[in-house]
């Protein structure tokens, strides 16, 4: 007995009780539509993919090759095709998750129309976009079940057992499209009781790991603009303590924090921390004050300063009124920064970085993990950075320490086409190839994202189709670009009418109605052609 026939008969038992009046129902459609909607709440959603999360750190404790991957989506429909293609191509979606980006919705999402990623969007956007995602998913399992379901009936029809019982192993083996989240919160957007609201929201959405920045709330700037403003250890412990509170008070205990530091590339601060007691965390936050000695009548009237050593400094203020960290304390802050994170409750960290070069990334992470020996990291692969020119400058030095002869290089022209098809651009194409695999064995990175790369396709592949159609190609650029493509490689968006719920929904009618059903899906669909 399969767990789809078990829930037929429970159903069937549940009409027996009911009656005659319940005479229409059919307990097997029931049991479809129970398949097809195995996730009722966002908190069973949250719950569900915090398991798979602590499952995945764990093994990635143990193995670090079995790192974790995602990529940014800034609408329910763009993560839905993202898993459906995963399900294709590599038939499962362990490993693979979907980080919600913060920049993506400023840019994409807000009310106001495209905004800079300064947390200036509503924060209603982020569980809103949370919800939408979970829906799509959720969409694409019943899409996918109904499909089974059908071939079901077909099996059945032609009396083909064989098929039957493959096809009820695939029912019930089934592998749901809904997987994890790591949703951006920004900076909290307010205080910690604000930061405790809208985590409450994310979570109740389905987010079962919110990813939260050291930086001012009201500052905020994207991690790789300039301008960045950090607060001190205690005003961001707050916050994630507010985060795990939201994560307690609704009964997902072992939800996920990812603790991000912008002190890399983030020279200033907006308020001296308190220090209590010689080496504490506010002195060693405030050690990094870019100061001045001054002489007790040097003091001018508004000035502030601290004792250090013994003697009075000033820290250097700037017209802003935001204090600056002396040059060369980044990656050093970031240490702490990280260190203090996880041992005040946070369970992943994010360190933002200028470039993605592993022997920085792992200079700071071994340094983080002489105190905490299983610290991972989530990794930003962004956009921002000029990969092909950074691997190729890499792969430039690399060179040079080699002895090699780069006579024929310009270093700082390497982008151009014609170094293409050179020795030194196959090596940084095969670094960039491996560096998520290489990285995550040196420098403890867990998870590997591109925050916003499906802002750069969708923007990509309406350039191609916009050059063609709109010139002398016609209908052909849709054709040969997007359609024949479709049909030939199996996306499954050539049905759209499919994919957009119509053969759920005759089939719904005919449950409800029965032979009086009026469906769409008739000889005269259009969509009978693909």
């Amino acid at each position: 007995m399969t767990a789809y026939q078990d829930d037929i008969e429970a159903i069937e038992a549940l009409k027996q009780e009911a009656g005659s009046s319940w005479d229409a129902i059919s307990p097997e459609s029931v049991a479809r539509m129970r398949t097809q909607n195995r996730f009722r709440t966002g908190l069973q959603i949250a719950q569900y993919t915090a398991d798979i999360m602590r499952k995945d750190m764990a093994e990635y404790d143990a193995d670090s090759s079995v790192y974790t991957q995602s990529l940014g989506v800034w609408h329910g429909f763009i993560g839905q095709q993202k898993l459906i293609s995963i399900k294709k191509h590599l038939k499962t979606t362990n490993k693979r998750y979907l980080y919600l980006s913060g920049w993506m919705v400023a840019a994409l999402r807000s009310e106001f129309g495209p905004l800079p990623d300064q947390s200036m969007h509503e924060k209603t956007a982020v569980p809103a976009l949370i919800e939408e995602l979970y829906t799509f998913l959720r969409q694409a399992d019943a899409r996918e079940l109904d499909l089974l379901f059908t071939k079901l009936d077909a099996a059945r029809a032609a009396g083909d057992e064989t098929s039957i019982e493959l096809i009820q192993t695939q029912i019930d083996n089934y592998e749901t499209h809904v997987v994890p989240i790591i949703a951006d919160i920004d900076a909290g957007f307010g205080n910690p009781e604000a930061t405790y609201l809208l985590a409450k929201k994310m979570i109740e959405a389905g987010a079962c790991a919110l990813q939260i920045e050291n930086q001012v709330s009201d500052e905020k700037q994207c991690g790789h603009q300039d301008g960045k403003v950090t607060v001190p250890h205690e005003d961001f412990i707050a916050k994630i303590n507010a985060v795990r509170y939201a994560f307690l008070e609704l009964g997902i205990d072992n939800g996920v924090i990812v603790s991000r530091t912008d002190s890399l590339g983030a020279g200033l601060t907006q308020k001296l921390a308190v220090s209590r007691t010689p080496g504490d965390l506010g002195d060693q936050y405030n050690s990094f004050l870019d100061v001045e000695e001054i002489p007790e009548s040097g003091l001018s009237d508004g000035d502030v300063v601290i004792k250090r050593d013994g003697k009075l400094v000033r820290p250097k203020r700037l017209p802003s009124n935001l204090f600056q960290f002396r040059e060369g304390t980044g990656e050093e802050r970031c240490v702490l920064d990280s260190i203090t994170s996880l041992q005040n409750g946070a369970d992943l960290l994010w360190i933002e970085t200028e470039k993605p070069h592993i022997a920085q990334i792992a200079g700071m992470m071994n340094e983080v993990r002489k105190v905490i020996p299983n610290a991972k990291l989530v990794y930003n692969n962004s956009p921002s950075f000029n990969w092909t020119a950074s691997f190729r400058q890499q792969a430039y030095d690399t060179f040079v320490e080699e002895g090699k002869d780069v006579s024929g290089y310009d270093r700082s022209k390497l982008m151009g086409v014609e170094y293409d098809d050179t020795e030194l651009a196959q090596v940084a194409d095969e670094n960039i190839r491996t560096f998520q695999r290489d990285s995550s064995a040196q420098a403890g990175i867990f998870h590997h994202l591109i925050t916003l790369p499906t802002y750069h396709t969708a923007a990509l592949s309406t350039d191609d189709l916009a050059k063609g159609y709109f010139a002398d190609q016609g209908m052909l650029a849709y054709v040969k670009g997007v359609q024949r493509r479709e049909i030939r490689e199996g996306i499954a968006t050539v049905k759209h009418q499919n994919m957009a719920g119509s053969d759920i929904g005759d089939n719904h009618k005919e449950y409800f109605a029965g032979d009086s059903a009026l469906k769409a899906g008739g000889q005269n669909n259009t969509m009978n052609q693909f």
